[in-house]
């Protein structure tokens, strides 16, 4: 697996599966109804900011992630990412490789730590990846998340040092 910068002419492939993620509800605070052309302007970021993919040894688009500043101004020194991962392609490492690669650059880039701001409670699989790689919830908003399947959940805020 390749992880490189997302450019345009990847746009086709990622959005699919982004659409499909967003309108299922379940694990991003995106309106559920978002239109190509917003979610293309939301996800691939201009530098210093950065938007990859992790593509297969055919140039398959596997997964995205985005990587970014959390904040501006005197909260600029802290990183946040988002990542989607084809969900036909889940289980297959892709959002780990993802995930370690934000945080590389993160580190390179300066940033002092990383934090999520809004992860779904009942997102095991998420949580439990976040965590392996050394990310501790710091908080939950209680039913800070209308889940369409399990109703209010916790959204954790979570963080690394770098």
């Amino acid at each position: 697996m390749l992880i490189r910068e997302a450019t345009a002419e990847d746009w086709p492939a990622i959005w699919p599966f982004f659409h499909e993620i967003v309108a299922a509800g379940e694990t991003f605070t995106y309106p559920l109804d978002l239109d190509e052309a917003d979610a293309l302007d939301w996800w691939l970021l201009r530098p210093p900011n950065r938007t990859v993919v992790a593509v297969d040894d055919d140039g398959r688009v596997l997964g995205t992630a985005k990587m970014n500043n959390n904040q501006m101004g005197n909260g600029s020194h802290i990183a946040s990412a988002s990542y989607m991962v084809d969900p036909r392609h889940s289980g297959k490492g892709v959002g780990r490789a993802l995930c370690r690669h934000t945080i590389d650059w993160a580190r390179t880039a300066g940033f002092r730590g990383m934090q999520f701001n809004a992860v779904v409670e009942g997102n095991a699989s998420a949580v439990g990846l976040y965590r392996s790689l050394g990310f501790e919830i710091l908080g939950t908003l209680p039913e800070g998340f209308n889940h369409p399947k399990k109703g209010f959940v916790g959204l954790h805020i979570m963080y690394r040092p770098l």
